[in-house]
């Protein structure tokens, strides 16, 4: 060590006390191996100090005192200001090497809750999600979209429920089951755009997607568009998304959702762009439910443009095969919120 080397010659008298009680005598100070060696006036060492436990008791005042262990128990006075000088330049180079566990395990334990952190921020948030999206039962996602629904009333305004045209929603819904597995449709005259696809398969519909059109294809198609673009599990994991890790933690060990988080997410749902599904999957499903995709693509785009994919790999571009409400249904549900 140099700074220990620079001053292994070097002595000095000094006071020494072994205790509060003992008396004060005369001693000589000389650096060992990392000790601060105290001996009597014959040089015999009386005291071995460790010098990185050395500590001074006085600072800035003179003479120095110094203590092995910081208490006032044992001290040790100097007056040689080269002595003071070196003794605090050597006692700080050897506590500085010397080797520190406790900081290696301040890292450890900070690594550890870095770690940890980090975990809890981008793995839990997905795996709690993932989890509840996968152990929560159908009559939950039911009661969770009707839920939805009744907030989403605030805006769009009750569901229609004119005369026969109950029956017809009916039909169209029934129609489609084999396609698309709808639990149930809803008509509000306004607050959504076309079609919103609500967990538990409820479905809600614009009215002007019925009393604008002619063709029963057209609604049908937004219809099938709809539930192909999310899943059941999508619909939910997305309502969990935005309602936070907290609610997503309420629904999965409690079974519910506060009332203003399904709020909230309804009021988000009325604003946000439906996902755009991929188009082969949405033919696939018009082949399937036997509807011609055409009506719906010029509903959509009335030159046929943005959505000649679906016109031109139309499985029935004629027409539907088979029809999807008779000419009085159709009537009778585009009358659905009228008087």
């Amino acid at each position: 060590m140099t700074a220990l080397s620079d001053y292994q010659r070097l002595e000095s008298g000094g006071i020494w006390r072994s205790d509060s009680d003992a008396q004060r005598r005369d001693v000589n100070v000389s650096f060992g191996d990392a000790t601060l060696v105290i001996s009597d006036q014959n040089n015999r060492p009386i005291a071995h100090w460790s010098l990185p436990a050395v500590e001074r008791l006085n600072v800035g005042k003179r003479p120095a005192v110094f203590s092995p262990d910081g208490t006032d128990e044992e001290t040790l006075e100097i007056e040689d200001d080269t002595m003071i000088d070196a003794l605090e330049k050597v006692r700080k180079t050897v506590a500085r090497r010397r080797p520190r566990p406790g900081r290696l395990r301040a890292l450890s334990v900070a690594f550890s809750l870095g770690c940890v952190a980090l975990l809890g921020m981008f793995w839990l948030p997905n795996a709690a999600v993932t989890h509840t999206v996968s152990v929560v039962p159908e009559v939950k996602r039911v009661e969770i979209g009707e839920t939805l629904f009744e907030n989403m009333t605030r805006i769009t305004g009750p569901a229609c429920r004119s005369g026969f045209a109950l029956q017809a929603l009916e039909q169209l819904r029934q129609r489609l089951i084999p396609t698309v597995p709808v639990r149930k449709f809803v008509v509000v005259a306004s607050g959504v755009e076309t079609v919103m696809s609500l967990p538990g398969n409820l479905i809600v519909l614009n009215a002007g997607l019925i009393e604008d059109h002619e063709d029963p294809a057209v609604v049908a198609g937004y219809v099938l568009t709809a539930q192909t673009a999310q899943t059941e599990e999508q619909k939910l994991r997305s309502l969990l998304e935005k309602s936070g890790l907290r609610n997503t933690f309420r629904l999965l060990t409690t079974g519910a959702i506060p009332d203003e988080a399904l709020s909230a997410y309804s009021e988000i749902l009325v604003t946000e762009d439906t996902p755009e599904p991929n188009t082969e999957t949405v033919l696939s499903n018009f082949k399937s439910a036997e509807i011609s995709a055409t009506p719906y693509a010029y509903a959509r785009d009335i030159s046929g443009e943005t959505t000649l994919d679906l016109i031109e790999a139309d499985p029935y571009s004629t027409a539907s095969p088979n029809p999807i409400l008779t000419d009085e249904q159709w009537l009778q549900l585009q009358n659905i919120c009228g008087s």
